[in-house]
Parts: C-alpha cells; structure tokens; sequence
C-alpha cells in the first residue's frame, strides 16, 4: 500500500483574563477554568475566549484544517459558540471528520507552547494522554515542548500563551 502524506501548521494564541474581565462572583474565584489539550489545570486564571479557549486545541484544530484544506476556526466555530457549543474539544473533531472525509488519518502530533505561565512539565504526561484519546493516536505519536519565552515576548512575560502544532497525516495514494 502506498501513501501520501501531508503536513500541517497551525497556530493560536490567547490572553489571560484580568478579575474585571471575569465579572467575579463572591462564591467563585473566575467564571471558567484554564483547560489545555482538554485538561483543566486547577487554580490556574483562564483564558478570555469565546469557547473553554484552549489554546492548545485551537492550534491543533487549526494544523488538521491546513492539512484538509476546511477552515474550522472562524466561521464554523463561532456558528458552533452561537449554539452553545463551546468546548474545543468539538472544533477538534470537527477538523478531524472532515479530514477523515478526504481519507486523512492522524499519524503524529508536535506541539510547542510559549508562555511564562502555568508550569507545563507536571502536566505534560496527562496532556499527552487527553490529546491521544482525542485524536485516537498513541501517546507516543505526540510531542510536547514549553518555553518561558525569557520575558521577550507578551507570552514570556505572562500575559498569554501561545501555542503552535504540527501534524503529519496520510491517505492511501491514488494510483491513476
């Protein structure tokens, strides 16, 4: 069997919410939580997004969507917010049904984050699990890399996260 396979980048960034964005209610510290590749991690300031606003996601989905050539983000995700729908882990597999329509399949997965903040490395394993169960690829297939940025960048000097992935897909070559 022969295939062809493709490559794809995709990026996404997002700000921390400052409290007089999170409208702060007495009995909770902010309205939502931060939640990366489908992990929440606990006591953390969220992002401001009009979804869950996992950044890590976001890129990813946008990756898949440069490999498939079906933009999710944008158009079809603020459709889906409209509805309610705000978990990314929806656009994500959004993007991977209409790459899986043009007989794309999900072969690896590197992702690389920039930000001063939240530590990263006691999260990465559980990250790397959530995002195998979500792309249906074993853990193994999927790389994660942080950096602090060094205070050269917003990111670096925590006001955000930026997050950048790169796919590797393949489809059965059609021989004509």
């Amino acid at each position: 069997m022969q295939y062809e396979y493709a490559n794809g980048i995709g990026q996404d960034s997002h700000r921390f919410m400052q409290p007089v964005e999170a409208q702060l209610k007495s009995a909770e510290k902010w309205p939502k939580q931060l939640i990366l590749a489908g992990v929440v991690f606990p006591g953390e300031t969220p992002m401001v997004a009009n979804s869950d606003g996992d950044v890590v996601l976001h890129a990813l989905t946008n990756a898949i969507s440069g490999v498939s050539g079906v933009n999710i983000l944008g158009t079809i995700a603020d459709q889906m917010c409209q509805q309610g729908i705000t978990d990314s882990t929806a656009y994500l597999e959004k993007a991977l049904s209409f790459a899986a329509e043009l007989g794309w399949e999900l072969t690896h997965v590197s992702i690389t984050i920039e930000a001063k903040r939240p530590k990263f490395i006691p999260m990465i394993g559980k990250m790397k699990i959530r995002l195998g169960e979500l792309c249906r690829i074993d853990p193994q297939r999927i790389g994660i890399t942080a950096t602090s940025g060094e205070n050269l960048s917003r990111f670096g000097e925590g006001e955000g996260i930026m997050v950048f992935a790169s796919v590797t897909m393949r489809r059965e070559e059609v021989t004509r």
